[in-house]
């Protein structure tokens, strides 16, 4: 029932890679604590860990989908890739020590933020003023800067990696807020993601963190390599599929389903508090 389950999640976080630039992170981590605990007090830590294997592979063969004109919009996000990089690396490390109610607790607090400030600011749901042309060239690597300045790479990638949700979250507002459609948006967040969950995946993989290896036998390092497996087998024909045919969704229901969906995992991890 379990390896069922998790390739029926791998399927909705190809949706969520697509549509939402998430590259899953949201709907795994509450799966995986579920169904990895046998391991105890560390279940929270492999199922971040899961998540990050899960989250960039997800995103770098989304990445690699998308049509190269709109990869170009990234022109000038270099600084901004690398440092999510690090942020990554650095959240990764320190997840392996934390405690897990933190990181359930960081994790809804990570996400009632953001449904509040999506719904209470204006530039994602509703347009805001002087989002306009100005602003989107800057995206498309005009003589502005990218919209998303360097300096958030690091706490953008911290955040995303200790709580194993690949900085979308924070990404894709951002973009959208740069007069960008919510289509785009999400295609860039996905490799922005990649730049996250690589290297934290590397740490995770290197270490194990508290993990039982009696308990999960597919573990390696702090990775439930067969909970992962199952989860590409489920998401990866579903992120090529849709990003050759990509659905056609109004640019308001798409930002509406975006949060609706935020709010759906938020309420899913209170009501599973630890």
């Amino acid at each position: 029932m379990s390896a069922v389950v998790l390739v029926v999640v791998g399927i909705l976080t190809g949706l969520t890679t697509v549509l939402f630039g998430f590259g899953g992170g949201f709907v795994t981590v509450p799966v995986i604590v579920w169904v990895d605990a046998a391991a105890g007090p560390a279940a929270a830590t492999v199922a971040v860990a899961t998540s990050s294997l899960v989250m960039a592979v997800n995103a770098v063969v989304a990445t690699a989908a998308t049509p190269r004109p709109v990869l170009r919009r990234l022109r000038g996000a270099a600084p901004l890739m690398v440092l999510l990089g690090l942020g990554g690396l650095g959240g990764a490390v320190v997840a392996g020590s934390a405690p897990a109610r933190l990181i359930h607790w960081g994790f809804v607090a990570y996400l009632a933020m953001t449904v509040a400030d999506v719904l209470a600011r204006p530039g994602f749901l509703r347009p805001a003023a002087g989002a306009g042309a100005g602003a989107a060239s800057s995206v498309a690597g005009g003589p502005g800067a990218f919209a998303i300045p360097a300096g958030l790479g690091v706490p953008i990638g911290a955040a995303a990696s200790f709580l194993g949700v690949g900085g979308s979250v924070m990404t894709v507002p951002l973009l959208r807020r740069s007069g960008l459609p919510m289509g785009t948006a999400a295609a860039l967040a996905n490799p922005l993601t990649a730049c996250i969950s690589a290297p934290a995946c590397a740490v995770f993989l290197a270490v194990a963190h508290g993990t039982d290896g009696a308990a999960l036998v597919s573990a390696v390092g702090s990775v439930d390599f067969g909970a992962a497996a199952l989860l590409l087998l489920g998401a990866l024909p579903v992120v090529v599929l849709m990003r050759r045919r990509p659905p056609r969704i109004g640019d308001r229901l798409h930002a509406s389903g975006y949060v609706a969906l935020l709010c759906l995992v938020l309420v899913a991890m209170v009501v599973r508090t630890p």
